[in-house]
């Protein structure tokens, strides 16, 4: 490989990118052409949400993955268990991500063994962040994961979340938090229905709503599918532990919500 020459004028400087700019390559077609893979064509993972209620924290993820403008997967799982009292939703490329769970995993039981007792709610934000700073080398390849975790402090009687970018840092959210290419429209929605005093029920009636708006404005989200029985993965985090609600519940939630928007339709349109 013959090394580029430039004219004074013509010359990057010392930054690396500029380079790359200089030679019509961005840092994903340079390191494709280097690894030969796409981060296009690797599946990826959105929608999560996750909203604090009374007794704790609802997360929810949709079931689509995408390979570009490819639906890829229509039924994979985002939202998991960390431990028994908090939980993980992943967002971004979904082989990573779903290894970075289970290491994620591995490593608080393998605390809890060692030391006799479960790593405080912060450790384990605290190392998920060394996680996901970890794979910066490869998120600059375009392979990104941003997380979000949520569990139950029992220090504080309280469910907490806490949201992530691509370089690591750790956000704690006092009320709710999204990510995913849908999180935009999923955010307006638990912004507008959000309330501090909600119930557990009305929590999960917002995150099904919340989700299934992002996916009428987000190609990349996958919504309800009634032909296949495909709903929302919706799960609890209490001082009771985690749990996944069971399909039917999710179901009949969303049999509720689109009853509900097919009568405002109904109704919001007078007759002749």
């Amino acid at each position: 490989m013959n090394l580029p020459l430039f004219r004074p004028e013509d010359d990057p400087g010392p930054s690396f990118l500029g380079l790359l700019g200089h030679l019509g390559l961005g840092p994903t077609e340079f390191f494709r052409g280097a690894a030969g893979v796409d981060p296009g064509l690797s599946p990826h993972a959105t929608t999560v949400v996750a909203v604090r209620h009374s007794e704790g924290v609802i997360m929810a993820g949709d079931r689509r993955a995408t390979s570009g403008n490819f639906i890829s997967h229509r039924s994979i799982e985002k939202v998991f268990p960390a431990d028994r009292h908090s939980g993980v939703a992943i967002s971004g490329t979904a082989g990573i991500a779903m290894e970075m769970v289970r290491l994620f995993q591995l490593q608080l039981e393998h605390y809890e063994k060692v030391e006799g007792k479960a790593l405080s709610l912060d450790g384990k934000a605290n190392q998920l962040s060394q996680m996901v700073r970890a794979n910066l080398p490869l998120a600059m390849q375009g392979l990104v994961v941003v997380p979000l975790f949520a569990g139950y402090d029992h220090r504080h009687d309280t469910g907490r979340l806490f949201q992530y970018d691509v370089t690591g840092g750790r956000y704690e959210e006092r009320d709710h938090a999204a990510t995913g290419s849908g999180m935009l429209h999923a955010s307006t929605v638990v912004k507008l229905r959000y309330r501090e005093d909600m119930t557990e029920d009305e929590a999960v009636d917002v995150v099904v709503e919340a989700l299934f708006q992002a996916a009428d404005e987000d190609s990349a989200t996958g919504g309800p599918d009634l032909i296949r029985g495909i709903y929302p993965v919706v799960a609890s985090i209490t001082a009771a532990g985690f749990e996944r609600f069971d399909d039917q519940r999710v179901a009949d939630r969303t049999t509720a919500l689109l009853d509900t928007l097919i009568g405002n339709q109904i109704g919001g349109h007078p007759s002749s």
